[in-house]
């Protein structure tokens, strides 16, 4: 069992089209959903679990701002593949742009969700795993 497995059980709903026909939101807005979970799932295993101490630990993952920042982390290390998710995600235009995030952060958020998206729809679990767990390691470090 790979690590994102121990973290996130599968669901058993493949998406309407092969993950690559997808429109970039799309995989940005499943995207989104499996990064929040994944990173709710780490702070609860964590110490500290008043609600607030929880929400103030998560906003320094799930902002745009925070999510641009690791989708920097992660360009090095990804493949042609990867980086093509990442630069469809990145040009989607979205109708809205939330009010905390500037412009580039949120396309550059957009996009790291995107690859997300498309790698959990991919079942390249054991990829996502690696990039998610690399955003771990760098914050457990940080300071």
């Amino acid at each position: 069992m790979s690590e994102f497995d121990q973290h996130f059980p599968l669901f058993s709903f493949p998406p309407s089209k092969v993950p690559r026909l997808l429109n970039p939101l799309v995989l940005a807005y499943i995207g989104d959903a499996i990064y929040d979970t994944y990173i709710r799932t780490y702070l609860v295993s964590l110490p500290h679990h008043k609600p607030n101490h929880l929400h103030h630990e998560a906003t320094k993952y799930v902002s745009a701002k925070a999510q641009a920042h690791f989708l920097k982390l992660w360009l090095p290390h990804l493949s042609e593949e990867e980086q093509d998710m990442v630069r469809r995600g990145r040009n989607a235009k979205s109708a809205t742009i939330p009010k905390n995030a500037n412009v580039l952060d949120y396309r550059h958020s957009t996009a790291f969700e995107c690859l997300i998206g498309y790698l959990y729809y991919k079942q390249q679990h054991k990829r996502l795993s690696q990039l998610l767990k690399m955003i771990i390691d760098y914050k457990e470090n940080e300071h």
